[in-house]
C-alpha cells in the first residue's frame, strides 16, 4: 500500500515538473501602478491607502491598468502548452444533460434543463403530469456576449405568472420582470434597483414582495454603499412608483430584509439579516 502510493505521488510529481519549470522559466512583469499621497485618519492614527485612485472605476488610468494587468494574465495563460488539452477534457466531462427537480404551481410543472455545454440552464414548463413541456425562458437569449445571466425565478401559486430576475455583467444588481406563461411573454411590469432580495408571491396571485434600495440619486451604482434596505409590495399591472413600502429600518441602515409568503397565506414572514 505504502508504495502504490508514493508511485502515485512521484508520478504526479513528475507531471507537475515541465508546467512548473516552464512557467518560471519566464519571470512576470507587472505593471506598474502609481501610489498616490492619500491618507485617511481613523480615531488618530493616519492611514496610508496610496492605491485610492484604482477605487475609481471610470477613469481612464484604472482602465489603462486593468488593460495592462489582463494582457500579462491572457498572455501568460495562452502560453501554457497543457491549457488545451485541461479545457478539452473539461468539456468533456461537463458534457451531459442535467435537469433539476419539478417544481409544481397550480397545475403545472417548472423545472431547468442544460444540454451540456450551455451557458444557463433553460426554463421550461408543463402543463400536467403528461403535458408536452415547452421552453418558458432561455437565458441564452438574454444577450449576445452571455453578460446578462438569470438569477431568482418563482412562479405565482396558480401557475400563471413567472417572476424572475435578470443581472448584467455579474453585478449584484438585478432587474426583477414578470412573465405571462401563457403567452411566454413579458408583461410591462419592470422592478429596478433590487438586490440581496427573494421574491414572495401572494396566494391571490396579485402580486409579490420583494426588497429593494432607493435608485442612486449621484455617482456610480456599481460602486456606492447601499444603505438603507426596504421591503415592498409588487401589485401586477402597475409601476413600481405605485409599489406599497411593507417595512423598512432607518435606524438600521446596514440591515437587510428577506421576504417569505407561510403556506397559509395568511402572514408575511420578514428575515433580517
Amino acid at each position: 500500500m505504502h508504495l502504490r502510493i508514493r508511485s502515485y505521488l512521484a508520478a504526479i510529481a513528475a507531471a507537475a515538473i515541465p508546467f512548473t519549470s516552464a512557467a518560471a522559466q519566464t519571470p512576470l512583469k507587472y505593471p506598474a501602478a502609481q501610489k498616490g499621497d492619500q491618507v485617511d485618519v481613523y480615531h488618530g492614527v493616519r492611514v496610508a491607502d496610496p492605491y485610492r485612485w484604482l477605487e475609481d472605476t471610470d477613469s481612464p488610468a484604472t482602465a489603462a491598468w486593468v488593460q495592462a494587468e489582463n494582457q500579462l494574465t491572457f498572455g501568460y495563460l495562452a502560453a501554457i502548452p497543457e491549457r488545451a488539452q485541461i479545457r478539452t477534457r473539461l468539456e468533456a466531462l461537463w458534457n451531459y444533460t442535467r435537469y433539476s427537480t419539478p417544481e409544481k404551481h397550480g397545475g403545472r410543472y417548472f423545472y431547468t434543463e442544460n444540454s451540456g455545454l450551455q451557458n444557463q440552464a433553460i426554463l421550461y414548463v408543463q402543463d400536467g403530469r403528461n403535458g408536452k413541456a415547452r421552453v418558458l425562458l432561455d437565458p441564452n437569449t438574454l444577450s449576445r456576449d452571455g453578460t446578462v445571466a438569470l438569477t431568482t425565478t418563482l412562479p405565482s401559486p396558480d401557475g400563471r405568472y413567472l417572476g424572475y430576475g435578470v443581472a448584467v455583467g455579474g453585478s449584484d444588481w438585478e432587474e426583477f420582470r414578470v412573465r405571462d406563461v401563457n403567452s411566454s411573454a413579458d408583461l410591462a411590469d419592470t422592478l429596478k434597483w433590487v438586490k440581496f432580495s427573494s421574491l414572495a408571491w401572494t396566494r391571490d396571485n396579485k402580486g409579490f414582495f420583494y426588497s429593494r434600495y432607493d435608485a442612486p440619486k449621484s455617482g456610480n451604482a456599481l460602486t456606492n454603499a447601499n444603505q438603507f434596505h426596504k421591503l415592498y409590495y409588487h401589485h401586477l399591472g402597475q409601476p413600481q412608483s405605485r409599489d406599497e413600502l411593507i417595512y423598512s429600518r432607518p435606524d438600521e441602515p446596514g440591515w437587510l430584509f428577506e421576504p417569505e409568503v407561510t403556506e397559509d397565506g395568511q402572514y408575511a414572514v420578514i428575515t433580517v439579516f
